[in-house]
């Protein structure tokens, strides 16, 4: 079926989106309720006064932002001004930090106060070269502290059967042994074992990987299902850490111009966001919680699925339980 989302201040549409009923779609509203986000944003629990960094393919300059994109820095391009040639950048920061404002509230993200830094280290087909995402995690470990910069979202990997990407391993654990909160897609190279994307395989950061992936979905341009990585790693540890919704996830668009003021994406890194975002909802409320309390409390709060350890690590993040272990 064919829905239409009306702005109500102008009385006009400001998206249409094709919904098929035998397709699963996690518009936000939903992925709040699957969750049970909503009931945190009642108490004020929304990330306020936390920065995250986002390093992907960029950041579109969306109403649902506001005036909390605190800087955008280009490693791809060197460019000043605020833009995303791909929209994957957009879309993620969308499900992290979006205030709904342009659909009344109904695509808001999980931390919709929180401050977003954007390091473009993608292009425009999504691609990134290791040393641009190594020279955005520096640019993190010279600025951070000047921006507030408390968790970093990685929703992106690469799968190299070789392991051949230890600068970025060794960077991003850097970053971590810092005191950032790091959390990283487990990548869309499932159902096998060991197919955990770099550099979700470190095994000091959070890695996330697709709660739903059991159902058929377009991710990366390919029609599959059950794509989430699996652990172990190399290492013999067991991955993702926690699971988040992958599928169908609507959020912030690139492409407002062209009438698509929300889009829908799948895969873990629509996941990761969301665990980003949970993250600086809990910062929001004890700032002084450092990037291991952080982990253990995802896994000591975790819904267990009664899967296989690989599959689901500690299980779905269960975000009411960990804001209430924070209040104890």
């Amino acid at each position: 079926m064919l829905k239409s989302y009306k702005d109500k201040s102008k009385n006009k549409p400001y998206i249409i989106v094709e919904i098929s009923d035998k397709i699963m779609v996690n518009i936000m509203k939903k992925v709040r309720q699957i969750l049970n986000i909503d009931s945190l944003h009642k108490n004020n629990i929304m990330g306020e006064n936390v920065t995250v960094a986002v390093l992907d393919t960029g950041i579109y300059n969306h109403p649902d932002f506001g005036e909390r994109i605190i800087k955008y820095k280009d490693f791809v391009n060197g460019k000043t001004a605020i833009y995303d040639d791909e929209g994957h950048g957009t879309h993620v920061t969308g499900i992290l930090a979006g205030d709904g404002k342009m659909s009344n509230g109904f695509f808001k993200g999980i931390a919709p106060k929180s401050d977003i830094v954007s390091l473009k280290v993608l292009d425009k087909r999504g691609i990134g070269k290791e040393d641009n995402v190594i020279s955005g995690i520096w640019w993190i470990i010279d600025n951070g502290k000047k921006y507030n910069i408390k968790v970093v979202n990685i929703s992106f990997g690469t799968f190299n059967k070789e392991g051949n990407n230890k600068k970025l391993i060794e960077a991003v654990e850097l970053l971590w042994d810092m005191g950032y909160v790091i959390i990283a897609a487990a990548g869309n190279n499932g159902p096998e074992y060991g197919t955990v994307s770099i550099p979700g395989s470190s095994k000091k950061i959070i890695t996330v990987g697709a709660l739903d992936d059991n159902i058929k979905m377009v991710v990366n341009g390919r029609i599959t299902k059950n794509y989430s990585g699996r652990g172990p790693t190399k290492e013999c540890v067991q991955k993702p850490d926690i699971l988040a919704p992958a599928n169908g996830i609507y959020s912030c668009s690139n492409g407002i111009k062209s009438g698509y003021s929300y889009v829908p994406k799948s895969g873990t890194s629509m996941a990761t966001p969301i665990v980003s975002g949970v993250i600086c909802m809990i910062l929001g409320i004890n700032k002084e919680m450092s990037n291991i309390q952080c982990k253990k409390l995802i896994r000591n709060t975790a819904i267990d699925l009664k899967m296989e350890g690989n599959r689901q690590g500690w299980g779905k993040i269960n975000p009411e339980k960990m804001v209430n272990f924070c209040k104890k």
